[in-house]
Order: C-alpha cells, then structure tokens, then sequence
C-alpha cells in the first residue's frame, strides 16, 4: 500500500513539474517576442533622396510591410513618405551595426500592375539580390512544453533584380539561388560549405552572392 502511494505521490510531482516548466517557458517565448526590438520600431540616423530632389538628413523609420518611410530632423515634427516620394534611403542601423541601403522599384506584388515598393540591397553586381521583410504568426515547438505555440517572428523574402528591370522572388530554397548562378554554383556550394554559410540567413546570403559576383 506504502509503494503505491509513493509512485503515486512521484507521478503527481513529475505532473507538476511538467505543468511548472511549461508555464515558465511559455512565460519565456511571451517575454522574447514583447521585449525584442524589430529595427523598423526604431528611429535611425539617415539620409533620403526624394523624387523631387532634395536629401534629407536625420532620423528615419521606415515601415516596410506598408512601403512608409517616417523622417524627422532634430525636434522636428515627424514627416511620412510613400515609396512614390522616395528614390533611395540609408541608415545606421545600431541592431545588426552596419549601413542599410533601401530603393524604390516599381514591383507588382499580386497584380500586373507594377508600384513603387520599398526593397533593401543585400548585394549589387550580375546579380543583384534584394530583400524585404514582414512579422509572421509561426508556430513553435518547445522541449519544455507539451505541444507547441505561436509566436511573432521577422520574416525576410528575398528577390532577383534581372537586367530587363523585374524583380522576380526567389522560393526561399538554396536550389532556387543556385540555379540562377548555372555553372558557377558548385564553386559557390564549396564557398558556402567552407565558411559555414547558411542559405536562410540575411547576411549569410549577401556575402554568397557577393562571392559569385566576383567569379
């Protein structure tokens, strides 16, 4: 009787401990999405080239997802910008620390119609690679929980620039880099193998491309 109330007692604590650790992890997961600091939250020093003309210099925020770009100089209040105003903007941007380029290309996203979108420039050369980026829900598994959960997370498309002017996305697959770069690509898979880059990281793909640029 003694023994089945002791593995009783040892269920109900491995029980709780499940229920305790899942709850302090979910706790977790909550407290790194609220308290992470997306860069197009924040205000960079900047310069931007309207369509008429004029650069501006100061503070910029730029919001991609809605192609709006905020800037405002010293006190000043805040001016918003359509990528119709804009030609091109850079910032510093003190979370990734290092220069950001952003254009403004014509670009049709679900209709023939092409409009001036706001697209970042990973790497310029015989290709050109392009990238923007969005919040997505994801779903998430944890070795502390039971099941999963859904968290907001950054997102980063990536885009050719082909020498006619279209933008065409590339399917987030390596294969899909690779065969734009035809006989060059095995070299590239070496360069990519031997410095331990990944295909799905932002960075890591700017200096792939750079690499077959210089081929």
């Amino acid at each position: 009787m003694q023994e089945v109330v002791h593995s009783s007692g040892i269920l109900e604590m491995k029980a709780l401990r499940i229920v305790i650790l899942s709850f302090f992890s979910l706790l977790l997961a909550c407290s790194s999405v609220r308290s992470q600091d997306w860069a197009f939250e924040l205000w960079h020093e900047g310069k931007l080239v309207l369509e008429a003309g004029d650069t501006l210099r100061g503070q910029i925020k730029y919001d991609l997802q809605q192609d709006l770009l905020q800037y405002k100089n010293n006190q000043s209040i805040a001016e918003a910008f359509t990528a119709r105003k804009v030609v091109y903007f850079e910032i510093f941007d003190n979370t990734v620390k290092r220069y950001r380029q952003f254009y403004s290309l014509p670009y049709a996203a679900l209709t023939t119609y092409k409009a001036p979108v706001f697209f970042e420039l990973l790497q310029e050369g015989k290709m050109t690679i392009l990238c923007r980026e969005a919040l997505e829900y994801k779903t998430v598994s944890s070795p502390y929980m039971i099941g999963s959960y859904t968290r907001l997370v950054l997102v980063n498309r990536y885009y050719v620039l082909e020498e006619n002017g279209d933008i065409v996305e590339l399917d987030g697959k390596k294969s899909d880099l690779l065969d734009k770069m035809g006989r060059k690509s095995e070299d590239v898979e070496k360069f990519v193998k031997k410095n331990r880059l990944r295909y799905d990281e932002k960075y890591d793909i700017a200096r792939i491309v750079e690499y077959y640029n210089s081929l």
